[in-house]
């Protein structure tokens, strides 16, 4: 099931930790929505922190200018990359009654449903930490899980944003972040 733009903006907030890629699958995210005619806001929020400290990223997408300039404070879809922030904060802060979550786990929807009482909209699972060391052979387990959003919410085509990052990583690194993502689309667990 797509979200669709009867609210005029559809909003992501991503969560993850300097290092992992959250700003660069926010980017994609967003090139991927402007190359199908949309209008974006895309938007990282950190402070002096370093490598390894919380960091999220904002993505608003819209058939219409954006005219609200603003951190993203109700997101339809949150996607957390770094499965251990879920024992530091909250991802689900916000997220609207019908949103969707998005987590790099291990756990099926309903596990994550049970462990930390999400009751509202959609869970989709991914253990996009395997997928990028079986593919990849290192833990870049960015691309995989924004796959996985890109599945669960129809936001924008998974063709269009694979294109996108085959383009910034032309070559072996962007054949290789095509496997995953081809691999999170056929594994992700929506429930």
């Amino acid at each position: 099931m797509a979200l669709d733009f009867a609210r005029g903006v559809i909003e992501t907030r991503w969560h993850g930790r300097g290092g992992q890629g959250v700003v660069t699958s926010n980017q994609m995210l967003g090139k991927a929505a402007l190359e199908e005619g949309n209008y974006i806001q895309a938007f990282p929020e950190f402070g002096p922190e370093r490598t390894g400290a919380p960091v999220r990223a904002f993505l608003r997408i819209s058939k219409k200018p954006i005219q609200v300039y603003a951190q993203v404070y109700d997101p339809d879809v949150v996607i957390c990359i770094d499965p251990t922030l879920l024992e530091v904060v909250d991802p689900t802060d916000g997220l609207k009654k019908d949103g969707t979550l998005v987590l790099n786990a291990t756990m099926s929807p309903e596990e994550i449903r049970n462990k930390y009482g999400f009751r509202g909209g959609k869970v989709v699972t991914v253990d996009a930490t395997e997928i990028a060391l079986d593919i990849m052979g290192r833990p870049f387990y960015n691309m995989p899980t924004l796959a996985a959003a890109v599945k669960a919410t129809g936001m924008v085509r998974i063709q269009t944003v694979i294109q996108e990052v085959v383009e910034r990583y032309p070559g072996k690194v962007g054949d290789l972040n095509k496997a995953a993502m081809e691999r999170a689309v056929k594994e992700a667990q929506i429930g």
